[in-house]
């Protein structure tokens, strides 16, 4: 309502003052509520119309993962939470393997049982910037928690009242005064029923960091940009310091890859406020059932869309498509997208391609294109992504030709550039989703593993490669790489007075077996000198690798190399 009182010696239509006194009210909580609104990502919210494409899962799948779940939603972890609940739960496993679909259905199933009271699904790709940054979110949540229940609305529409600046803040003092000071307040109404329920967090890995300051290189000195990984962090922090208050009354589900800012968040030992078990979706559930019937579902349907006989697939074409999933459900579901979308070549083409290791067969267009953007996007996280391509390639060899002792701990003293440095952590601390790396403990016993096959598939084809930012390194790069750090190690060796474990000098006499020497050691700008060359050569009588000291020798001692290849071949 707006008052306008027209003082003194009015004289026709002017006044000497004009005092205007506004008092503008609305009904109850909507002039806040709109304004919170306006400050929201409203994509970023399980059932919105940005997510109307989004994963869910296959009826009659995830169904145990999904119970479980919903189980601690309700439960949490019974009776071993005593009386310190663990509100927090980590939902982690390699990128594909089904974590955005499992959140996505678990929200439906919450909500249609009355016991969902807010989620966030980011992601990178979003033309949204609210979904990919930080900045909307703890607003998102509170704009749905008032929506869970009457008096909470009237509660969070107060605090904007009192608080204009509050959508201003940063996320710390938002989730004070927009969440928590609210429930505190509902918790002390009398005869009012608990509230209870889930907030379910998806991709926190995909958030983005928001820069404060100009990195415009004119500027001296400027303030360092911001990491994806301190926002990223700075969202786990405002969680965690909301489930520590007694008055915040639900379960916080957290989705993501396992990539480093999480593991050492979710560690235990560095973090005073204890969590739940995490779920690892690759290590604590088979998804080959799973993955099985979605595939029969699915074909089934495509046959009748296309009306082939009953004989198609061919006999054993789910079972090795299950195996090439290794457990990603990505994988199964971008095969059937490239099966019932394509538009120049035939499904059974199709499907004859993706099934022939190395396919011969010409298709027109990429078929694994949204599979092929997920790894471009992971490996670009590596802050120096096509060195990083390098040591996976190289990886995959050691294991293959150094089988029993390429332990990690020997890859590294072998790949790194320095013996002493980190340098895996730093080129594959974000790849954890695509590699399973040991923990530091286990290093010495246990090899690099990768998650996905066509992970490969991926890396060793030059025209997808390319296509993705150009992630492309040649097999022929991958030998030259390997071969200058063999030189390297043995040079290293020869000079260094560190001490060597055993099983790293038995790794490196068989090293060269890995290696394509034809190509590599006339492309390669490093040479043996003779002493590195006698350093290995100990090594390898020493382990009785005598058919290995030939041709090291011949490289080392080229001025008697012609008359060494006479005595290789007398013998």
């Amino acid at each position: 309502m707006v008052h306008v009182e027209i003082l003194s010696d009015s004289q026709g239509l002017q006044a000497e003052r004009v005092n205007i006194v506004a008092n503008i009210s609305s009904p109850a909580g909507v002039g806040p509520l709109k304004e919170l609104e306006g400050h929201i990502a409203a994509g970023a919210i399980h059932d919105s119309d940005e997510r109307c494409d989004a994963p869910k899962c296959q009826p009659e799948t995830r169904v145990a993962v999904q119970d479980d779940l919903y189980d601690w939603i309700l439960d949490g972890d019974g009776a071993s939470e005593s009386e310190h609940p663990k509100k927090i739960k980590w939902v982690t496993g390699p990128a594909g393997c089904g974590k955005t679909a499992i959140m996505g259905s678990l929200a439906g199933r919450c909500a249609a049982n009355g016991v969902l009271g807010a989620t966030f699904f980011f992601a990178s790709w979003s033309a949204s910037r609210g979904r990919r940054r930080k900045t909307a979110f703890v607003t998102t949540l509170a704009s749905q928690l008032a929506e869970y229940r009457e008096d909470l609305k009237d509660a969070i529409s107060s605090a904007i009242e009192k608080n204009p600046r509050v959508l201003k803040k940063n996320l710390h003092v938002q989730m004070e005064i927009l969440v928590l000071a609210p429930l505190r307040e509902v918790a002390l109404q009398p005869d009012r029923p608990h509230l209870r329920g889930a907030i379910i967090i998806d991709g926190v890995d995909e958030c983005e960091a928001k820069q404060y300051h100009i990195h415009d290189g004119l500027r001296a000195n400027p303030p360092p940009a911001r990491t994806n990984e301190q926002d990223q962090l700075e969202i786990l922090e405002v969680l965690q310091a909301a489930s520590s208050d007694p008055s915040f009354p639900f379960r916080i589900l957290i989705a993501s890859r396992p990539e480093r800012v999480f593991r050492n968040f979710f560690d235990s030992r560095n973090s005073p406020t204890p969590f739940s078990h995490k779920l690892d979706l690759h290590e604590d559930y088979n998804a080959d059932t799973d993955i099985t019937l979605f595939f029969e579902v699915q074909f089934n349907r495509l046959r009748r869309r296309f009306s082939f006989p009953p004989s198609w697939p061919p006999p054993g074409t789910i079972q090795t498509l299950v195996e090439n999933a290794s457990g990603q459900f990505i994988y199964a579901a971008t095969v059937i997208r490239l099966l019932e979308t394509a538009h120049r070549d035939p499904p059974e083409a199709l499907l004859k391609a993706i099934l022939a290791t190395g396919a011969t067969l010409k298709i027109t267009s990429n078929p694994l294109e949204q599979l092929d953007a997920l790894y471009s996007h992971i490996l670009e996280s590596s802050p120096d992504p096509l060195l990083s391509v390098r040591w996976i390639r190289s990886i995959k060899e050691l294991n293959e030709y150094v089988d029993h002792l390429s332990w990690a701990c020997n890859v590294h003293l072998f790949l790194q550039t320095d013996p002493e440095s980190n340098e895996a952590e730093h080129l594959l601390g974000n790849l954890h989703s695509l590699i399973r790396i040991p923990p530091p403990s286990d290093q010495a016993t246990t090899k690099y593993d990768f998650y996905h096959k066509s992970l490969f598939d991926f890396l060793e084809d030059p025209a997808r490669c390319r296509n993705q930012h150009k992630l492309y390194v040649g097999e022929g790069e991958i030998d030259v790489f390997m071969w200058d750090k063999f030189v390297q190690a043995c040079m290293n060796g020869y000079k260094s007075q560190l001490s060597f474990p055993d099983s790293y000098l038995v790794f490196l006499v068989d090293v060269p077996c890995a290696v394509e020497k034809a190509w590599a050691i006339p492309h390669s700008k490093a040479h043996f000198t003779p002493a590195g060359a006698a350093w290995w050569v100990a090594l390898a009588i020493a382990h009785k690798m005598n058919e290995r000291i030939w041709w090291i020798f011949r490289e080392a001692h080229s001025s008697v190399r012609a008359v060494l290849n006479l005595f290789q071949n007398m013998d």
